[in-house]
């Protein structure tokens, strides 16, 4: 159960650093990833309603994850709300094409990753639930 919500909390603390850095447009930490006036061009294309569950996505992830370490049953309905924040801003991103910066297997694969681990850690978090770990 540790080790399962501490890499849990390291997986999701880093998508918490990426949304930071992202939306302080921070030229050095995005220009890691491609050319980063193509990928703060793309970031700003998004619908607003995108914009709005993308954090829901990232900090509905984070605080699950917390909730796990504290062995809290919120964690499931946490991981609930960020997977369903998740997937209308990976809809919404859908909208643009990625910049061909970006245009790679690993930022294709990427949201479809994250979201299978979304989904993995909820029914984790169902199942020691359940299991009475958490309460």
């Amino acid at each position: 159960f540790w080790i399962v919500s501490v890499v849990s909390l390291l997986w999701n603390g880093f998508g918490g650093y990426d949304y930071v850095m992202s939306r302080q447009r921070n030229v050095e930490y995005l220009g890691q990833m491609g050319n980063a006036e193509e990928l703060l061009a793309w970031i700003d294309a998004f619908p607003m309603w995108a914009q709005v569950l993308w954090p829901i996505g990232v900090w509905g992830s984070v605080l699950g994850s917390v909730l796990l370490l504290l062995r809290s049953r919120h964690a499931v309905t946490a991981f609930v709300v960020s997977l369903l924040g998740a997937v209308g801003s990976f809809a919404g991103q859908m909208g643009s094409a990625l910049p061909p910066s970006m245009d790679n297997t690993v930022n294709r694969v990427m949201p479809i990753a994250i979201l299978v681990i979304i989904a993995a850690l909820w029914w984790y978090a169902r199942k020691v639930r359940s299991q009475g770990i958490l309460r």
